[in-house]
């Protein structure tokens, strides 16, 4: 049996890994782990490609090996390899989690900072949608963005409980972001995000900053603080991979 996403392009492992973290964000893998010999009949593998993906699997803490007793799966947070675009709700749908999203706030403001990622003037109009974001029953982000005036104001009749930024942004305007810059770095929550996504006395946040743009236009300023217990950002690299272009340069 073939991964669900394979891809001839990407090496064994890196397909089986893939699909090993759907099955098991979707709960259709809890408990006990599968042996390597189980894996190597369910993808039709060699067991030097199960152990490469079962390794990565191990050094990211998501299976714990018993002596004696065999290997088990513990929480698995959503996964999101690092390198691409990506909405946080196609993340959360992707791994047959139900998502949705309590609106706090979607109008016209204005942000001095957010206006100047965008290359505008610092009491230009913004349209500025904060959300809460659930995976499953559990908060798993509190999410803002900031669009130029011109380009959000046919997004304030969405309803953005169930459906995604980007979709409707392309349904609804014709842009589609088309290069992104990221900067992600933990942070230590204060007593308000703390209480608005439940989270527990030790619980750190990752914050995520992103400025989308389209055609050369600099058209999202993002901050994210996620849970880091409940989202984990990959990355996997060959010695003879090319180095990444940048796709764009914002303004100052």
């Amino acid at each position: 049996m073939q991964p669900a996403s394979a891809d001839e392009s990407r090496p064994l492992w890196q397909q089986v890994l893939d699909d090993l973290e759907r099955r098991m964000a979707s709960g259709e893998i809890v408990d006990r782990f599968p042996t390597d010999r189980e894996l190597c009949e369910h993808y039709g593998v060699s067991r030097h490609t199960v152990r490469e993906a079962v390794r990565l699997l191990r050094a990211r803490g998501l299976v714990e090996r018993h002596r004696g007793r065999g290997s088990f799966v513990n929480d698995v947070p959503l996964v999101q390899p690092l390198g691409g675009l990506y909405s946080l709700y196609e993340a959360v749908e992707r791994q047959g989690l139900p998502q949705r999203s309590e609106v706090l706030f979607l109008g016209v403001d204005r942000d001095a900072e957010a206006a100047a990622r965008l290359a505008l003037p610092a009491d230009a109009d913004l349209v500025r949608l904060q959300r809460l974001r659930h995976a499953g029953d559990e908060p798993l982000a509190l999410d803002s963005v900031w669009l130029p005036g011109d380009l959000g104001r046919p997004l304030l009749e969405v309803d953005f409980s169930r459906t995604a930024l980007y979709d409707e942004l392309l349904e609804r305007t014709g842009v589609r972001i088309d290069a992104a810059e990221e900067h992600l770095e933990p942070v230590v929550p204060d007593a308000d995000a703390r209480d608005v996504l439940h989270l527990g006395s030790d619980e750190a946040l990752l914050r995520v900053r992103r400025l989308g743009a389209s055609g050369g236009r600099p058209v999202e300023c993002r901050i994210s603080l996620i849970r880091g217990q409940r989202f984990v950002y990959t990355s996997a690299w060959r010695a003879d991979d090319a180095m990444p272009a940048t796709s764009f340069t914002p303004s100052p």
